[in-house]
């Protein structure tokens, strides 16, 4: 099977270096600027024990488009761009597509599955969670920060969808057996809920705050005040029918309040290094959802309108 996975950075370019090495056949469709620094240095992974390396096979969106039938469409495509990029993406893997072609996305949040439903089919596209901490160093290498990775997939309609016959079960095959932990979970929507919890609030007490989870566990009233925010997105995923199991809930908690911790999600370090952030697919989904379903939601109400003042003076100094 043929694998093309949409951008290398720190989760595509993890998941699929590590599928290249296990022998898979493995593109990446990546923007010019990310090709050049690839072919020069090749796609580097350190931090997890004995450093790895490849020399990735790379196809850049515009030769996808003016000779798609160079190509021909992929067995399966593993959709791993940031949310500010998703339109883009969504054009530039269209030629790769045929009838048979799987779409796996990692994003945060659920609203790229109708956008995804609407151009593709909703039969084509699965649920996916991507768990693992990653980030991409000023060479364009990938670092790993904890160890374990993990991705989650499943059908959007739910149900045993594990067996070789189905688009999940091809799918854990072609994954499996790479390095990784690979699972075909039967409520899929439930764990991209369930992460969608964790990541909207840790983003929103560190972005707030602007500090780690140690920092804000170490001033009076910080630890209280993440359960506060929790509470809150928990809620949302309650009222929308998902709701954090008792386990989830705890596991996340004891993360985000954890005394001394130096985590701090993606969100954060993308405020930190002035890049733009995902507000609008991750938290600004969120409150509209919660709004909808008559859902009080305050502080992130706060923390959408905080980074959303960021991201405009951000667009403003940038152009």
């Amino acid at each position: 099977m043929r694998l093309l996975v949409v951008g290398a950075g720190a989760t595509g370019g993890y998941f699929g270096a590590k599928l290249a090495l296990a022998g898979r056949d493995v593109t990446f469709l990546v923007r010019p600027g990310r090709a050049a620094v690839l072919r020069e240095r090749g796609l580097r992974i350190s931090g997890a024990g004995e450093d790895e390396h490849i020399d990735p096979r790379l196809l850049t969106a515009a030769e996808l488009r003016d000779s798609p039938g160079a190509y021909g469409p992929w067995d399966m495509i593993l959709l791993s761009v940031k949310a500010t990029g998703l339109a883009r993406a969504i054009d530039d893997i269209a030629p790769a597509v045929g009838p048979s072609t799987t779409i796996l996305p990692v994003l945060n949040g659920i609203a790229h599955l109708d956008r995804l439903g609407a151009r593709f089919g909703t039969a084509s596209v699965l649920g996916g969670v991507a768990l693992l901490a990653t980030s991409v160093d000023a060479r364009g290498d990938i670092g790993v920060l904890a160890p374990g990775a993990k991705l989650m997939l499943g059908d959007q309609r739910g149900g045993a969808t594990g067996d070789g016959g189905s688009s999940a079960g091809r799918a854990s095959e072609l994954l499996a057996g790479a390095g990784f932990e690979v699972s075909v979970s039967e409520n899929i929507l439930a764990e991209m809920w369930n992460k969608w919890v964790f990541i909207a609030t840790a983003g929103a007490v560190t972005c707030l705050m602007r500090g780690t989870v140690g920092d804000i566990a170490a001033v009076p009233g910080g630890t209280a005040w993440v359960k506060a925010v929790l509470a809150e997105t928990a809620a949302v995923a309650t009222a929308a029918g998902y709701p954090p199991t008792g386990q989830q809930r705890a596991a996340t908690e004891k993360t985000l309040t954890q005394p001394d911790s130096s985590f701090a999600p993606s969100f954060y370090r993308d405020v930190t290094a002035d890049r733009p952030t995902e507000v609008e697919h991750v938290f600004g989904d969120l409150i509209d959802r919660a709004a909808a379903l008559a859902v009080a939601t305050p502080f992130m109400d706060l923390a959408t309108m905080n980074l959303r003042v960021y991201d405009r003076r951000r667009m403003n100094a940038h152009g």
